[in-house]
């Protein structure tokens, strides 16, 4: 389930406390006091079978003898007693309910699965959703709703708050009361028996009423849904995220350097980064962030401009921009010009620009102006020092009229000092103008446009083209099953590179020998200089038992290197089977960069993929960055952007800039291979040499399980489903390739819509289109799999004809469906062959209905919606727009007789 029923939690026409007490200091009194003082509307009915009336309201002995029915239910009894009230709740048509901690004891709360489980129970044959148990409540501002035991009850406003910590709730509450900060929902989820994170971002992301997503998150239970809920409401409004237990000492041990690499902490950060969400680490944080990026402003870079009448604060801002996501900007030689004539000869002349500390109205008014018309920067941080020569007031005056006719302008507020400023800042905050008390607050916050302007470009950012070829996968995993067919857990190195290799990523020819001799044979069939290293199921990483001897020029050498690699495993390993060694070529590559790639498996987000500097002291630098699949090359650039070697891969002084697509190929191609065998634990890279002639990997380590989740279930994004690929035959005889849309095919999206006739545009837009913007392209195109299923069919040049493609509801009941065929194309049965694979497809995932708006004057696509078995109805408001229907669990009687029309 996900939004089935929350209607009754936000919107309930009658609430019910079950449990109810006139006892002073129990839960059933709290949640008494502050349902019926919130003010609710509607009728409030209390249930205990000891009291005759609930402050001064009738009471009710049962849930049976309540008069009407009610929509939410609170619910304060003990643990043992929840599931049979529950369960009658359920039975007088009750659809939510939120569960209390009965009290305070031991005892007294919910404890264990047994007891979550038998709420579920009770509640799943009504379809009744449930809050809790053991959370401090739900409130609703708007409604008036209280459905809580916190200590008071907040202001109006337009961020919602979702806690999974009590007493993080009440801080918030208490923090927020202080400040005058208002919420338009608050809910403290608990033990997340039903109602999660998943659910309540779905539906706050289509809720008018909240304008920002506040989140404090201790654990995951559902990523993928966690992950899909997130994506959607952060592209409709911000979503802001604190999280405790950033420590790594839970992270798993592994096999991998992988493994030990990626922590779980880091794993969250990119979970959220992938999902367009911000992530915040304190809880000041929290609400300066959304303060922020509620104020509208969108950022084109991360240069900022620092305006300051006193040195001291300018030279404080710099300072606290160096550690932050932003940077400081460039004053270019014509706002220099500029500033020069309307500042006294002594200001600055540089970027912090200080106005000198007499700077009055005018002043900040006409620099400021100067500054926004900059092209050196995408920001300006506006501070004000108190001093004896100047007015704060009139200062913030100056600013403010500039602003007036300039709405969301990329301008933050910094008002030293306490008194002095306390005005401009209310003034500030009045007009929705970011304001703050301190320059390292005001730089954070700048930190925090930028870092979540990043985030939500990766979201709609178009990757290029595919550069490669699909890979070998049935040899891959031929590989893959004989190794565990074999019983071992860990491939040798030749069969890792080989794995490697039939996902096209270049490796170095490895063979292996049985003896000393055999290896140096092989020395010269290869020639010198090679290197040789043991070959050992028993050991995990060569270089820690003396197991690798480079730069090897002579077979007598190679010979000597095996037996002294023999010696120094028996000394440092005694007991590890031997059973040969591998031999290559020294690679001599100057130029090149020593990185690692590979996977690791998170116990909350599942696989990941990480690069980073690799080589031997790959965990004593810790220079990675990891990144949930499926990858393309956007996010794999983004991925290594956030490294340190990526300063050195874009090249320095005689080292040329190494070859950018060939590295970030490499890391996608690693995401493909994890998508497809699903029996890889774990898998380095190390080292991967990049430099100005590709990339080539000269080890490689891949550790199978037998009983790793089959499919593609593990992932906390469902990646390409490359098994719905198929070949279409048409009327004319033709063939196209149909399979599910890529992100990358942005572009051919664009291409069908120029391509066709605009009254078949209009047909399938419900309305003239005159441009089919980036935004839109790029939504149509990077969906998410698990929501949503596209198909396109493409010539055999690679251009798209068709697409179609469903949208489910979040409970995967109903989609909507849209289709359209290139005009050149129509009259080819390709439009009913899509539809035919959509509708498939649909059934095979579960849905109930198949829905779509077809224009009345759409002769063509009404009649193949009847062919299929749709039924046709009035839609909505719009008299030219007809409603089509299919009901997926009905028999079909449609004919495999393809339409001429289609």
């Amino acid at each position: 389930m996900t939004t089935r029923n929350l209607d009754a939690l936000f919107h309930p026409r009658a609430i019910a406390l079950v449990g109810a007490s006139n006892r002073t200091g129990t839960v059933g009194a709290l949640a008494a006091r502050n349902l019926f003082e919130a003010g609710f509307e509607g009728p409030i009915l209390s249930v205990n079978p000891k009291e005759r009336a609930i402050r001064s309201s009738l009471n009710y002995a049962s849930v049976a003898d309540l008069p009407i029915p009610v929509d939410l239910a609170v619910v304060a009894a003990p643990p043992d007693e929840a599931p049979r009230v529950i369960s009658q709740l359920g039975e007088k048509g009750c659809r939510a309910a939120v569960v209390l901690p009965a009290g305070y004891g031991p005892g007294e709360q919910f404890e264990g699965a047994e007891q979550r489980q038998a709420l579920l129970d009770a509640a799943r044959p009504h379809l009744l959703r449930i809050i809790g148990p053991n959370g401090l409540g739900f409130i609703s501002t708007r409604p008036h709703i209280n459905a809580s035991i916190a200590h008071l009850m907040p202001a109006k406003g337009d961020v919602a708050f979702v806690s999974q910590s009590d007493t993080m709730t009440a801080a918030v509450l208490d923090w927020a009361h202080a400040r005058g900060f208002g919420f338009s929902h608050v809910a403290a989820l608990g033990e997340k028996a039903d109602v999660d994170f998943g659910d309540l971002l779905d539906y706050l992301a289509l809720d008018n009423t909240t304008r920002a997503i506040l989140l404090y998150v201790e654990s995951i239970a559902d990523a993928r849904k966690f992950m899909s809920a997130g994506r959607i409401a952060a592209r409709a409004k911000p979503v802001i995220v604190i999280k405790a237990g950033r420590s790594v000492a839970g992270a798993q041990a592994a096999l991998s350097h992988t493994g030990v690499l990626a922590g779980s902490d880091l794993v969250f950060d990119a979970a959220l980064r992938r999902a367009g969400m911000l992530r915040v680490h304190e809880m000041r944080e929290l609400f300066e962030a959304v303060t922020t990026l509620s104020a509208g402003i969108r950022l084109t870079g991360e240069r900022l401009a620092i305006l300051t009448n006193g040195g001291g604060a300018g030279v404080v801002a710099v300072d606290a921009l160096e550690g932050s996501a932003g940077r400081l900007g460039t004053l270019l030689p014509a706002t220099v010009e500029a500033l020069d004539k309307v500042l006294p000869r002594t200001w600055s002349r540089s970027n912090p620009v200080d106005i000198q500390a007499d700077a009055d109205g005018a002043r900040y008014g006409a620099a400021l102006k100067a500054l926004l018309a900059d092209k050196g920067s995408d920001a300006v941080l506006v501070l004000h020092a108190p001093n004896a020569l100047s007015d704060s007031s009139a200062a913030a005056d100056g600013v403010m009229a500039v602003l007036e006719a300039r709405q969301r302008a990329p301008v933050l507020t910094c008002w030293l000092g306490e008194s002095a400023a306390a005005n401009a800042r209310r003034r500030f905050a009045g007009r929705r103008i970011p304001t703050y008390d301190t320059p390292d607050e005001a730089v954070r916050a700048f930190g925090h446009l930028v870092a979540y302007q990043r985030n939500q470009t990766l979201l709609m950012e178009t990757p290029p083209a595919r550069s490669f070829d699909e890979p070998d996968r049935p040899a891959a995993r031929r590989l893959v099953e004989g190794v565990l067919a074999a019983g071992r857990s860990a491939l040798t190195e030749v069969e890792a590179k080989a794995v490697l290799a039939a996902y096209d990523i270049p490796v170095v020819d490895t063979r292996i020998a049985t003896s000393p001799e055999e290896a140096g044979r092989l020395a010269e069939a290869i020639g010198f200089p090679v290197v040789v290293k043991v070959l050992s199921h028993d050991l995990t990483h060569k270089s820690d038992v003396g197991g690798v001897r480079l730069d090897l020029r002579s077979s007598t050498a190679v010979e000597d290197a095996c037996r002294a690699i023999i010696a120094s495993v028996a000394e440092k390993r005694p007991g590890a089977r031997i059973e040969g060694f591998t031999v290559q070529a020294m690679i001599r590559r100057p130029n090149a960069q020593e990185l690692i790639a590979g996977i690791g498996y998170d116990k909350t987000f599942g696989p990941v993929v990480l690069f980073g500097q690799g080589g031997t002291a790959v965990e004593v630098i810790g220079d990675r960055a990891v990144a949930l699949p499926p990858l393309n090359g956007v996010l794999a650039r983004e991925m290594i952007e956030r490294t340190r070697v990526a300063k050195l891969l874009a090249g320095y002084r005689d080292h040329p800039p190494a070859d950018m697509n060939a590295v970030a190929g490499t890391l996608v191609k690693v995401a493909e291979l994890l998508a497809d065998l699903p029996q890889i634990a774990e898998l380095d890279i190390n080292p991967l040499l990049a430099d100005e002639h590709g990339v080539l990997a000269l080890d490689a380590r891949i550790v199978v399980h037998p009983t790793r989740v089959e499919g593609t279930d593990r992932f906390a994004i469902k990646p390409f489903p490359s098994d719905l690929s198929k070949t279409l035959e048409l009327t004319d005889g033709s063939t196209v390739a149909l399979r599910p849309i890529r992100p990358e095919d942005e572009p051919g999206l664009v291409d069908v819509v120029h391509r066709s006739d605009p009254q078949d545009v209009r047909m399938r837009f419900l309305g003239s289109v005159k441009d089919f913007p980036h935004l839109m392209a790029a939504r149509l195109s990077q969906i998410d799999y698990d929501r949503e299923m596209a198909f396109v069919a493409q010539e055999d040049n690679g251009d798209i004809c068709g697409v179609v493609r469903i949208i489910a509801d979040p409970d995967n009941d109903a989609a909507e469906y849209a289709i359209m065929v290139r005009s050149d194309f129509k009259g080819k049965g390709l439009g009913f062959q899509l539809m035919s694979e959509i509708l498939a497809h649909a059934r095979k995932r579960g849905l109930r209905q198949v829905f779509g708006d077809v224009m009345r004057e759409n002769g063509p696509m009404l009649r193949l919606a009847e062919d299929l078995g749709f039924k046709a109805t009035p839609g909505s408001d719009d008299p030219s727009v007809m409603r089509v229907v299919l009901n997926l669990d009905v028999p079909s009687d449609v004919s495999a007789q393809i339409p001429e029309e289609a």
